[in-house]
């Protein structure tokens, strides 16, 4: 049977971040790169609770259950102003988004 070091965790939690950053930086889709940020936000608590893990400390899951938390209330707040540009604008590209030039 193979364990999971902390290496490994680590290694598939910067490969999520590296791909979040990547879906946020290459698409242009707000909705989309809303999801590119909550992969970032996931990768970041899986680091968190690999360290908690492997250091025999529960101080990585109280920050995790924090951080979850507040991300349930952003995913609110963010789909929402999603939907009222998607309403106002009927476009979620990024591109035609830019509230300056109206």
């Amino acid at each position: 049977m193979i364990t999971a070091t902390l290496d490994h965790y680590l290694l598939l939690s910067a490969a999520l971040f590296a791909l979040g950053f990547l879906g946020v930086l290459l698409r242009r889709n707000a909705l989309v790169i809303f999801m590119s940020l909550e992969l970032m936000l996931v990768a970041s608590t899986l680091a968190l609770v690999a360290f908690s893990r492997f250091n025999r400390t529960l101080d990585g899951n109280v920050f995790v259950f924090f951080i979850l938390t507040v991300a349930a209330a952003e995913v609110a707040v963010g789909l929402a102003i999603i939907v009222a540009l998607f309403r106002q604008r009927h476009t979620l590209q990024v591109d035609e988004l830019n509230a300056l030039k109206h």
